[in-house]
């Protein structure tokens, strides 16, 4: 099955502005692309799911919209039942994730909470516990905040403290909570970008939060492995998602693109999601995934 391109116009994408955090309701064509993926002709065709995931419980975070929303929705086509965190303001866009899950048949359990307190996140693992019977395989550590700030002087300290309260401090939580209750063959995956390898200026507290997630990445990998739990990232480039209306100018928007031309769909993302947490990469712990449209980095 093929369906024309959201993308057929090369990078370009309409300038515009939402309030944080962004909604996916609310997003102008074209619109971003879940169980669909892009094909080198300008179309897309239909995700090819092949069981990987069969049986599997997981935890998204961030997953109302976005690659948290592609991701619950690939995860469901490989047959697992997700359990999606977001914010109470993102409840409509959280529905629609749970009503594209079910649609394949798989569980998608809602959790609206404020990931900033430590408290919730042990409640989001504590429901997790409740709803799938104490089986849980994988977390995908994937919320974040960003707020475009160009200098220094500028990045007020709350924002600052903030931005690490949200992109980092609820992963260290949510994988300390969740680590009892895996076993060999679990996996952990967080989000980290491009932007810890390239150093984006005017993103510097969100930038420096993606760095401390690859080492985080890295020091949890070497701490579980042993035990048959993997730890890795992804770290994606420009990604078509509501983040980007409700947090981007619009000359970084106007120049939004990759070495490919177009930034990513989020089901492009998903797809290296669902290869971390499958047994396909078995050998595999302890690394990021650059899925970020063609630039070359180190590390």
């Amino acid at each position: 099955m093929t369906s024309k391109s959201q993308f057929e116009s090369g990078h370009e994408i309409p300038v515009t502005h939402q309030e944080f955090p962004g909604k996916e309701g609310k997003m102008p064509n074209p619109k971003p692309l879940y169980d669909e993926i892009p094909t080198d002709d300008g179309k897309s065709q239909k995700y090819k799911a092949a069981g990987k995931l069969q049986g599997k419980n997981a935890i998204i975070t961030g997953g109302d919209s976005g690659i948290g929303r592609a991701t619950a929705i690939l995860f469901a086509m490989e047959g697992a039942n997700s359990l999606i965190a977001y914010l109470p303001e993102e409840e409509e866009d959280a529905q629609e994730t749970k009503k594209r899950v079910e649609e394949y048949d798989q569980k998608c359990y809602l959790i609206a909470t404020d990931l900033t307190e430590r408290e919730n996140c042990q409640k989001v693992i504590e429901e997790a516990i409740k709803v799938f019977g104490g089986h849980i395989d994988i977390l995908f550590n994937n919320a974040a905040f960003q707020m475009m700030v160009k200098d220094i002087r500028d990045l007020a300290e709350d924002q600052w403290v903030h931005t690490f309260n949200t992109n980092i401090h609820p992963y260290f939580y949510l994988a300390k909570y969740v680590l009892p209750h895996m076993k060999r063959g679990s996996t952990i995956i967080n989000n980290a970008s491009i932007n810890a390898y390239t150093g984006r200026p005017d993103l510097l507290d969100y930038t420096s939060t993606k760095g401390a997630i690859v080492s985080f990445t890295r020091g949890l990998s070497n701490q579980q492995v042993g035990k048959g739990i993997r730890v890795n990232a992804i770290a994606p480039g420009p990604v078509w998602t509501p983040l980007i209306p409700s947090t981007m100018t619009d000359e970084a928007q106007e120049q939004f693109t990759s070495p490919m031309g177009r930034p990513a769909q989020p089901s492009e993302i998903a797809t290296c999601v669902v290869f971390l947490a499958s047994s396909d990469s078995s050998c595999i712990s302890g690394q990021t995934i650059h899925c970020n449209g063609g630039t070359v980095v180190s590390g």
